[in-house]
């Protein structure tokens, strides 16, 4: 897909591009403990459920995280991988040029109506995100899981890996995770792994990327973070949704990997 008028793909280099990739995948890890474990029960889900050559949709990728796993560890696999955040597109379109021909980076809004026509004619075996869709309200996340049972053949799988944070019935756990959370961020941030805010200082440290926050700007000004959703929505949001079984493949205190199955 045509990149946002006025930017040059080409401009950031791919060693560039991995670079701020790494620094992605620590800077999460510092928000979420043993974050690659998530990342093995996803693959190893795949793995067991769908064929050798499996067709990703990498929903919210980010910079690109998933799809560099996916297709490193499952040498068929092809990925077509969707964001609404102008600098991650940018990185995440250099950070997997090494996978020409098997993945496709694309701007996407999730919100509007039609999203899925970035997919149209594609195959999809199955969908993958992570620490993404606790941006959308309840209402937003009905609607995308509805469409993603739409774009998945019976048998097709979505794994949506995230904080499912606890809620007031649970105190002595919410207080167990909270507390365990800003351990390992502290443990992190004390040996100069990036915060968030410091990931996208970094990045705008090149020209080309620092010429889009402007536009990312513009695209999430009227889109505050809504109140988390929990678990038990999210799975019966998926049933909903049209999905035959769901229920979760991993999980450390409040951070889990949830399963759908068309």
């Amino acid at each position: 897909m045509t990149p946002p008028a006025g930017t040059d793909v080409a401009a950031l280099g791919q060693s560039a591009a991995r670079r701020l990739l790494e620094l992605w995948n620590d800077q999460q890890s510092a928000y979420v403990a043993h974050r690659d474990l998530r990342f093995d029960a996803m693959a190893e889900v795949l793995r067991l459920h769908c064929p050798d050559d499996p067709a990703i949709l990498d929903l919210a990728c980010g910079p690109g995280a998933i799809s560099d796993r996916i297709l490193a560890e499952f040498p068929r696999a092809t990925t077509v991988a969707v964001d609404y955040d102008p600098i991650l597109l940018q990185v995440a379109r250099r950070a997997l040029d090494r996978y020409t021909g098997r993945v496709e980076v694309h701007d996407v809004d999730l919100v509007a109506d039609g999203w899925e026509q970035a997919l149209t004619g594609r195959r999809v075996d199955a969908v993958l995100t992570s620490t993404a869709l606790h941006w959308l309200s309840p209402e937003q996340l009905l609607r995308v899981y509805s469409t993603v049972a739409r774009l998945l053949p019976v048998g097709g799988l979505l794994l949506n890996a995230d904080h499912f944070r606890y809620g007031e019935s649970a105190p002595a756990l919410r207080d167990i995770a909270g507390r365990h959370d800003a351990q390992v961020q502290q443990e992190a941030f004390a040996v100069g792994t990036l915060t968030y805010s410091a990931w996208y200082a970094e990045a705008a440290r090149h020209p080309e990327l620092a010429g889009l926050a402007a536009e990312r700007d513009r695209r999430f000004a009227d889109r505050p973070p809504p109140a988390p959703a929990s678990l038990e929505f999210h799975l019966a949001a998926l049933r909903t949704a049209g999905f035959a079984e769901v229920g979760t493949v991993w999980q450390y205190l409040d951070d889990y990997v949830v399963f759908a199955r068309r």
